[in-house]
């Protein structure tokens, strides 16, 4: 289980957003990625995370489109 103070300084490494905590997954509070979490440790990979409903590339989502993060090109 990730601890409260783990918690408080993980970010998105896409907008630097706050994480939430959703079962088994961290989710940005900005964007709505989501990154799963196995045996307790967090996989921040932005290539392996899950995008929101609805986003079919890592340049839909909104911290991208405000500018807020950037994506290299693939």
């Amino acid at each position: 289980m990730i601890s409260e103070e783990l918690l408080s300084l993980l970010v998105c490494p896409m907008g630097k957003a706050p994480l939430r905590l959703e079962d088994q997954t961290l989710v940005c509070t900005r964007c709505g990625v989501r990154f799963a979490i196995k045996d307790d440790i967090p996989n921040m990979l932005v290539e392996e995370a899950e995008l929101p409903e609805g986003c079919h590339s890592l340049s839909e989502l909104d911290c991208v489109k405000a500018g807020a993060a950037k994506v290299d090109p693939v």
